[in-house]
């Protein structure tokens, strides 16, 4: 009986491990596709690199990379550079993904908004 009292908790527990392993994995995904992204950005190039090309570099990082069961979303990607005749120029990228998760990221979807995975890079110019 104790057992049978006992045993939805521990799943739940066990359960809500695995979901923030998960997110966690995601999260350190994300991270490094900004950084992959900031970087590809800063590099000394003619012509320089777009913001547009700056995007596919976290997008190509990012495909296949997030866990997911659902349907893959594809994450959001915002590029904001300093003005042009400041010197050091400075590039920051962010990511943004709906994190959907596995059992628990359903229930907090259905209570509020699903979790909102972001990670941001700035890096100086060469």
């Amino acid at each position: 009986v104790e057992f049978a009292l006992i045993l939805p908790i521990l799943l739940m527990v066990l359960l809500g491990i695995i979901e923030m392993s998960l997110a966690l994995y995601d999260k350190a995904i994300l991270t490094n596709a900004s950084r992959e992204g900031a970087r590809a950005g800063i590099v000394l190039s003619s012509p320089p690199v777009t913001d547009t090309q700056i995007s596919a570099v976290v997008q190509t990082y990012t495909q296949g990379a997030l866990l997911s069961l659902r349907a893959a979303q594809t994450p959001t990607v915002a590029v904001a550079r300093s003005a042009t005749d400041e010197f050091p120029s400075v590039l920051n990228v962010t990511v943004s993904y709906p994190y959907p998760g596995l059992v628990l990221g359903k229930l907090l979807s259905a209570v509020d908004q699903p979790m909102l995975l972001s990670s941001s890079t700035t890096m100086v110019t060469e």
